[in-house]
């Protein structure tokens, strides 16, 4: 009879451990591959063909291209990471103000700066302003388009 064959003997706890490191560096190589051609394609100030001779570069010799690449221009790829994360801040800053102010009204907020300016100014009264701004609270006078307006709706 023969003897059985177990695999933790073929494979020792230090193959493992290369094994791992290995697979661990192929996957951060791809990682660096991909963000390279990213900001390749991302950077504005390369023409059309510079981003063709890096991308080639990158593809046919992809070490030296990499770490070429990673040596002339690696220094801006942070910036422009930055840029394009801000970016995508202020797009999603936009789009959430929009959304909740909504288009067609103003906020509550906006109506009462309005009628204490209009308060200031002596175009109201004291009366008119607290009757104004219980409607501006309450939600029925947001939408109203002079505080005039909603403090006459108001008596």
């Amino acid at each position: 009879m023969s003897a059985q064959t177990y695999l933790a003997y073929d494979f020792p706890l230090l193959s493992a451990f290369w094994a791992m490191l290995w697979f661990f560096l192929w996957i951060m190589w791809f990682v660096l591959l991909f963000r390279i051609v990213f900001d390749i394609f991302r950077d504005d100030s390369l023409s059309g063909w510079a981003k063709t001779g890096w991308l080639v570069f990158c593809i046919v010799l992809p070490f030296l291209g990499v770490f070429a690449y990673v040596i002339a221009r690696g220094k801006n790829m942070g910036r422009r990471e930055i840029a394009h994360a801000r970016e995508q801040q202020e797009a999603m800053d936009s789009y959430i103000r929009q959304t909740a102010r909504g288009d067609d009204r103003t906020s509550s907020v906006d109506e009462l700066a309005r009628l204490s300016e209009i308060r200031a100014r002596g175009d109201i009264t004291d009366d008119e302003f607290r009757k104004a701004k219980d409607l501006v609270l309450s939600g029925s006078g947001a939408s109203a388009s002079s505080p005039n307006a909603a403090s006459t709706s108001g008596r």
